[in-house]
């Protein structure tokens, strides 16, 4: 066997998936990482693998993703871990507003579409026009009682 340095390792992913289903050795090979590296980024909480029933990590294709990630951050940006996981940390706050945004605004698409529909049942135009009784012109002159006035039948 090779040493963990120059083994080759080819995987081809058609998708990236949530599924926890990678042993933290082929994690590690496919990040380009050692297995103590992953086991030190778990205990930090920069990624956060799937555990088996036995105890032992799992790690998906996105988890690999973000340790290719984290490395790149780390050797090339020279951002130290902490500024990495609080990187990580905006970022799924950010995807998670995203997500948010996008429910709201499919709401608020149904909601117009909706709105839409019950005006184009009404039997008026437009719903803040409300038809009322012609106007009289007259003129009508109130005077209020006074305690001495008498009744008016």
């Amino acid at each position: 066997m090779q040493p963990y340095e120059e083994q080759e390792i080819s995987v081809t992913i058609e998708t990236t998936t949530d599924a926890k289903v990678l042993i933290i050795s082929v994690a590690a090979r496919m990040a380009g990482m050692h297995p103590q590296t992953l086991r030190q980024y778990d205990r930090l909480g920069l990624v956060q693998p799937g555990r088996a029933a036995g105890g032992g990590r799992r790690y998906s294709t996105r988890d690999v993703e973000l340790l290719r990630e984290v490395q790149r951050l780390s050797q090339d940006e020279g951002i130290n871990l902490e500024g990495i996981r609080r990187i990580i940390s905006l970022e799924q706050t950010a995807g998670d507003l995203r997500e948010q945004i996008a429910e709201l605004e499919a709401a608020l698409t149904a909601a117009y579409r909706r709105i839409a529909e019950l005006e184009s049942m009404s039997p008026y135009p437009r719903a803040d026009l409300v038809p009322t009784a012609r106007t009289s012109t007259a003129l009508v002159v109130w005077r209020p009682r006074r305690p001495t006035d008498p009744p008016t039948r």
